[in-house]
């Protein structure tokens, strides 16, 4: 009863006429930054972010977090309507979204994709809204073991869980650990890694290199892609809403292992993309019509709309509980937190209640204001897609420089964040993936930090880290997920030389 409580206090401050209109502008161009290839929700968030340092911290975050949902949801119009991936986790979606598009059923294939997107955020949402407490009081207990070890495993799951190849997922995350060690040492006060540059006293701008990895990089590999998009038209009538909505019930179990599927890979983290593959994967094999899977079928629509957007929503849990992001999007996320003076942890839930509980009230009423502004909108927002690329590149640019150069009202900043973005581009080129770094970029500090404090009060014993049972099991946890990659290869090579004994 408590938490219910909490949250009816917290949505006493999400529907304030000012906050709701934050949330209505944030969730439009969250739409739009969905909608445009090259772009996303972490990189609108970025982008973005500088537009809230004037604001509440609440009203902030409020907008933020929306423009995340919104991004959620556009994701799936292009996707449906142009076969395009306006999103990582929106490429499932094509697999039947556009052949219904092209069979005349883009306004069924859109509204099954709008309304399991909500299904699977709400479903996070009511997750985060009971075990966010229970988590945050028991991480009161934490030591600096003990968050050392669940950073640790945050880090171990992005080389154990990870789709590429565990060396670049490794490489990537040293170089953000390079990046994070810049600047003055907290715990000796020396300098490292500065070579006499004033700037970088205060090592590098979370904002600074999240813009241009982000933003800065996508752009340039956009337009060396030369976008140009041709699609389906779409025009959601009462009907097509009323005659899709019937037909969900009937995929219960679809929703509800998709939820499942998506929370997991959300808190863990795996992440929205693999969610949305694993949901779709379980569906294809349990669905009585797993045969017509790829050919327009639209519970091949619903499993991975609904897994990546209980993903993206329950990344949160982790972040605003134990200060660890679940996802490239929670890691800018928490960076805004640190910007504006707060730290997000257990001690959050008890300092910062009215800000916690109004974010999650405004989890409820983003998805919603959400769901109404898609289904009612779709035309406007597949129109964006008419716009020239060579038009909306410069704009994008602009903003990117205007964000970076308000962080500190310094050019060093800009052109730092150009470097970004060269490095953001040939990361893409090289395969090597972004979110290790930006989160090695965000935790650094802190893992860093709590390792120091631990060894020091162990007087060097690393076995302080097995000192419990809670410690000791997170850890071996994680070193089974850095190493699961080799026992994975290993195995494989096993059964493979078993197999071919017999012959």
């Amino acid at each position: 009863m408590e938490e219910i409580s909490a949250l009816l206090g917290g949505f006493a401050v999400a529907i304030t006429p000012y906050n709701m209109m934050l949330m209505v502008v944030g969730i439009v161009l969250g739409v739009i930054i969905g909608v445009l290839p090259g772009l996303g929700g972490a990189n609108g968030v970025a982008i973005l972010l500088p537009l809230t340092f004037s604001m509440e911290p609440t009203s902030a975050i409020i907008m933020l977090s929306s423009i995340y949902w919104g991004a959620l949801f556009g994701g799936a119009i292009t996707a449906i309507l142009f076969n395009i991936p306006g999103e990582p986790w929106s490429v499932a979606t094509t697999f039947d979204g556009h052949p219904m598009a092209m069979r005349g059923k883009a306004d069924e294939a859109l509204v099954g994709a709008f309304t399991s997107s909500f299904v699977g955020a709400i479903f996070a949402v009511i997750l985060i809204t009971f075990l966010a407490p229970m988590i945050a009081k028991f991480a009161l207990r934490f030591g600096p073991a003990e968050f050392f070890a669940v950073q640790f495993l945050t880090f171990a799951s992005f080389l154990g869980m990870g789709r590429g190849s565990p060396f670049k997922t490794l490489a990537s995350m040293c170089l953000g650990f390079a990046l994070a060690s810049v600047g003055l040492d907290g715990v000796t006060g020396t300098l490292r890694l500065t070579f006499g540059h004033e700037e970088l006293l205060n090592g590098f701008k979370f904002l600074v290199a999240v813009i241009g990895l982000f933003g800065i990089g996508e752009i340039l590999s956009s337009m060396e892609e030369g976008l140009s998009f041709r699609g389906a038209h779409a025009k959601l009538k009462m009907d097509a809403v009323i005659r899709t909505w019937r037909q969900l019930p009937r995929m219960t179990f679809t929703f509800l292992r998709s939820c499942i599927v998506g929370c997991w890979m959300g808190i863990t983290p795996g992440g929205a993309t693999p969610a949305s593959f694993m949901g779709y994967g379980l569906a294809k094999r349990f669905s009585k019509n797993g045969r017509n899977f790829g050919k327009g079928e639209l519970e091949g629509v619903v499993a991975p709309e609904t897994a990546a957007h209980a993903a993206g929503t329950s990344a949160l849990l982790p972040m605003l509980t134990l200060g660890i992001p679940g996802s490239p999007t929670a890691a800018v996320l928490l960076g805004g937190l640190l910007i504006w003076g707060l730290q997000p942890g257990p001690l959050m839930f008890v300092e910062q209640k009215e800000f916690v509980w109004g974010l999650i009230a405004s989890m409820y009423m983003g998805n919603l204001v959400g769901l109404v502004l898609v289904l009612t909108c779709v035309p406007f927002f597949a129109a964006i897609l008419r716009v020239p690329f060579s038009i909306i590149a410069p704009v994008i640019v602009v903003i990117c420089a205007i964000g970076a150069y308000t962080v500190n009202n310094a050019m060093f900043d800009v052109w730092m964040m150009l470097v970004f973005g060269v490095m953001g581009y040939l990361f893409t080129k090289l395969g090597y993936p972004l979110p290790p770094l930006v989160l090695a970029l965000v935790l650094g500090d802190q893992a860093e930090s709590s390792f120091r404090q631990a060894m020091l009060s162990s007087q060097g014993d690393v076995t302080v880290f097995w000192s419990n049972w809670l410690c000791g099991g997170i850890m071996t946890l994680g070193l089974v997920l850095a190493f699961w990659p080799l026992v994975q290869t290993v195995l494989e090579k096993w059964r493979g030389g078993a197999v071919a004994t017999p012959a």
